[in-house]
């Protein structure tokens, strides 16, 4: 896994609403931002994402969650710009039950297919000039969480992970957040043997 990864993703993210390719409407755009989002959001496989219906939400201010399927539970929505783009979603696509994703090729609002999504990524990655799979978007999240100071078995719980030696995979910090642990550790002792 490369350190870099949410950064990649980030240049992916941006590209898909600023790209604009024929046939396409802004809604699948918006769409697709968030379904992308999603998964990384939310540190969830493919296969989570897409089989997410609108009930699977709970948007209840100050504790939205979604529940995904696979994880056996529901994941905190703790993204406050993710949460607003959502919402953003919703609305003028006007979803109150089903699938959450759908495709607007075929004309009668079913799922997007997984084949359909890959390939949009792809679109955006070359877009992008970024190479990058959609499963790295969940090994993104997980490694920008253990990053920032989150515990192990929390991302373990997020990921729906049965053990932490899976999710120990993930803990491969950067250098500056090495650094910056190591300086902290030092002071700490530096002080108790004044």
């Amino acid at each position: 896994m490369r350190l870099r990864a949410a950064a990649d993703v980030a240049k992916v993210l941006a590209v898909i609403c600023s790209r604009r390719p024929r046939k396409e409407t802004p809604l699948d755009r918006l769409r697709d931002r968030v379904l992308f989002e999603t998964a990384y959001v939310c540190g969830a496989r493919a296969s989570e994402v897409w089989g997410l219906y609108v009930e699977d939400l709970d948007l209840r201010l100050d504790d939205e969650h979604v529940r995904i399927h696979g994880k056996g539970g529901s994941v905190l929505l703790d993204d406050r710009g993710y949460v607003a783009l959502l919402k953003l979603y919703l609305t003028p696509a006007g979803y109150t039950a089903g699938p959450l994703f759908r495709a607007s090729i075929n004309g009668c609002g079913g799922p997007l297919s997984y084949n359909a999504a890959h390939h949009r990524w792809q679109i955006y990655c070359a877009a992008a000039k970024v190479e990058i799979d959609i499963h790295q978007l969940r090994h993104a999240h997980a490694a920008e969480l253990i990053n920032t100071g989150v515990s192990i078995e929390a991302v373990r719980r997020r990921l729906g992970h049965a053990s932490t030696e899976t999710t120990q995979l993930y803990a491969l910090l950067d250098d500056k957040v090495a650094d910056a642990e190591t300086r902290a550790a030092r002071r700490r002792r530096d002080q108790t043997v004044r």
